[in-house]
């Protein structure tokens, strides 16, 4: 459960992290790097998404023993 914890502490950053380089591009005129941006945080939001419902699995599959 730990890694758990230390991924979605890390995904949360990483996502947040790419929103701020995301506004530093819009506001430079750098289009293409705010592309690869754009893909890079729909990737983290969907690995936060599968981790978050593997979480949830876990509980309730610890609540039902």
């Amino acid at each position: 459960m730990g890694k758990k914890f230390a991924l979605n502490i890390f995904y949360n950053l990483a996502i947040i992290l790419s929103i701020f380089g995301l506004v530093w591009c819009y506001n430079n005129h750098k289009y293409l790097p705010a592309g690869f941006l754009v893909g890079t945080t729909a990737c983290l939001f969907y690995f936060k998404y599968q981790l978050t419902k593997d979480i949830r699995k876990s509980f309730k599959e610890k609540d039902q023993k």
